[in-house]
């Protein structure tokens, strides 16, 4: 027997597990009468159904086209799927089983809503983008109706509430439902009043008993039509992922840090302005290895990204479209404080992202109005991770195309801005001509989005890389102030404060940095090895750099502190290395153009590179 799978993607599979290669015009015509009640159509209406673009003629002659290919496929088994007469087309459901039987399964209640919402977390054929408004239509109207059919199934699950796990299954089919409808306010009552049972309510003795929901169940004859209207709206409040923790190590800690995670999310349900993203989902988000492709698929606005380590949870609520840090904090994480834990990282999440609503809305519709720009956007974010040319210009590259799409997309200009300075770093040419480019592309970035931090930063490096340290220092200020807790900004001020003159200050302000994103880009290393360089701590800088996955930036900072402490070995080791990549750089020639406020640096600087042999 043949079953077709309708949920994730759409396809069907043999007796042995085995996929079938078949037409996926097929496949939808399959699914499509599998869906229906009686399993046969004219075959007008299917012509119609899956050619509804061109002229009724030539659908007719696609269809034809398409069941002499079915017939071809289905040539050697003993029992077909498809019956086909000169004007019909019927489903064989003797020879073919589908995941839609979920929903036509009888049995016991909570099995049925585990059943069912484990379906349907899938999402609806996921891997076909629909070729007619007819079966875009189609696919909504399914996508209703089993959302309807999941709420039905968990109202009809509560008075089997108390059955051990069936909080944690109720639960979980309640936040697919406000994902999707986050004014459902019925099942948003549920859902609170369950948080008690849910997670830690299972795990830890609370004293109180098991949670008791009261919701009034819905009438016999099922969903009302103020029900489907309601399923069918669009959604468009801004969306927020709470991704599970990570940790080096798998142990019981790890899995009460996810337990908390996940009651939170609970808790959240109860903001109105804000759709949270189910815990599934998030966890598939947190195992995909394009998460930042995923998360603009998802159209999701806000993370919250959290780890796992011996010194507890630490959390971070992070803006996407810019990868702001909005708000970051860690929490002891022993047994006597998880259940307070659990209501203080809600309530500082809840007021931290109310507050970033009322600034981001704008901003939010901007991004979500403009796809195509931000993916553009995204690409080119992503190949900066990668401090070297080739990347560098693959990322310009990619903000141009941005910018081809939205003419006015602030961060794209602010990208473009980076390109330039990193160029500028990269080559060490002392090239002016790329920091011009690139305080152009941050004016016209803040000129477009004067509230944003990133466009203040941009300003700030390239003030710097162009001698105006102190204009460098206001710039980066206000940039902090603008957004306290945005890691790349307080780098980027950390980096500014060592060409001033303070390395002590920008030690400090480097490794709050670190602190808030702890799994560090190359260039937060980097920027704390110069500062450790200037406080003559060059056994700290030798580990910041040799803590780099990409040390080439970082190779002339290396050779002169290996220097500086007589390790002659290392410091010929990174020289080369450093030289290999750039065979002309010349030591007078580089100091004359990095701007440091005093003397002195230059001359430690000096010293160390001569002593390496530069």
């Amino acid at each position: 027997m043949l079953h077709l799978q309708t949920f994730g993607d759409l396809r069907l599979i043999d007796a042995n597990g085995e996929p079938v290669r078949y037409p996926i015009k097929g496949l939808l015509m399959m699914a499509h009468l599998y869906a229906g009640a009686s399993h046969e159509l004219s075959r007008y209406e299917l012509a119609q159904f899956l050619w509804s673009d061109v002229e009724a003629e030539l659908a007719r002659l696609n269809l034809r086209k398409l069941i002499s290919r079915i017939r071809e496929t289905d040539g050697g088994r003993a029992e077909i799927p498809f019956d086909f007469t000169a004007t019909t087309v019927r489903l064989n459901t003797q020879a073919v089983s589908s995941d839609l039987d979920v929903f036509r399964t009888a049995g016991p209640p909570l099995e049925r809503l585990n059943a069912i919402a484990e379906l349907t977390q899938r999402g609806f054929i996921g891997n076909i983008k629909p070729a007619t408004k007819l079966i875009d239509t189609w696919m909504r109207a399914q996508r209703d109706a089993q959302a309807l059919q999941l709420r039905q199934a968990l109202l009809d699950a509560l008075p089997d509430v108390e059955k051990s796990g069936a909080a944690r299954i109720i639960s979980s089919a309640a936040l697919q439902i406000l994902e999707r409808d986050p004014n459902d306010e019925q099942v948003r009552a549920l859902l609170q009043q369950l948080s008690g049972g849910s997670s830690f309510g299972e795990r830890l003795p609370s004293g109180n008993g098991p949670a008791r929901v009261e919701v009034k169940r819905a009438e016999t004859g099922g969903a009302t039509s103020a029900d489907i209207e309601r399923a069918s709206l669009p959604l468009i409040l801004p969306r927020l992922v709470l991704l599970p923790p990570t940790s080096k190590h798998a142990d019981a800690g790890l899995a009460l840090a996810s337990a908390l995670i996940e009651d939170v999310t609970i808790e959240l349900c109860a903001l109105r302005n804000i759709s949270i993203v189910a815990p599934h989902t998030a966890g598939q988000i947190r195992r995909d290895s394009e998460k930042a492709t995923v998360v603009a698929r998802h159209s999701i606005a806000y993370l919250l990204d959290t780890r796992f380590s011996d010194e507890g949870l630490f959390a971070q609520l992070i803006y996407f479209p810019t990868d702001e840090i909005i708000w970051a904090h860690r929490f002891v994480m022993t047994p006597d404080t998880l259940p307070r834990q659990r209501r203080l990282i809600a309530q500082q999440l809840t007021l931290s992202v109310a507050r970033e609503l009322a600034e981001k809305e704008e901003e939010r519709l901007r991004f979500e109005a403009n796809p195509e720009a931000y993916h553009a956007y995204l690409v080119g974010s992503s190949l900066m991770s990668k401090l070297t040319l080739p990347h560098i210009r693959r990322a310009r590259k990619a903000f141009k195309q941005s910018l081809s799409h939205k003419a006015d997309f602030s961060p794209s200009f602010t990208g473009l801005a980076r390109t330039f300075t990193s160029e500028w770093l990269v080559t060490a040419q002392g090239n002016n001509e790329l920091l011009h480019l690139a305080e152009q592309n941050a004016l016209r970035a803040i000129e477009r989005d004067p509230a944003s931090a990133a466009g203040h930063r941009e300003l700030g490096v390239t003030k710097l890389y162009l001698g105006d340290v102190d204009a460098s220092v206001a710039a980066l200020h206000l940039a902090e102030e603008l957004s306290p807790h945005f890691a790349d900004v307080i780098y980027s001020h950390a980096d500014t404060l060592v060409h001033a003159s303070r390395p002590g200050d920008a030690l400090a302000k480097i490794q709050r940095a670190i602190s808030l994103n702890p799994i560090a880009p190359d260039a937060y290393l980097w920027c704390a090895a110069g500062a450790s360089f200037f406080l003559e701590q060059y056994e700290e800088a030798i580990a910041y750099v040799e803590a780099m996955k990409d040390k080439a930036p970082a190779h002339r900072i290396a050779a002169a502190s290996c220097a500086m402490i007589g390790d002659r070995k290392r410091a010929l080791f990174h020289r080369q290395r450093a030289e290999s990549i750039n065979p002309v750089f010349d030591v007078e020639k580089w100091l004359a153009i990095v701007p440091f406020k005093e003397q002195w640096q230059k001359e430690l600087y000096r010293e160390g590179l001569l002593r390496a042999g530069f």
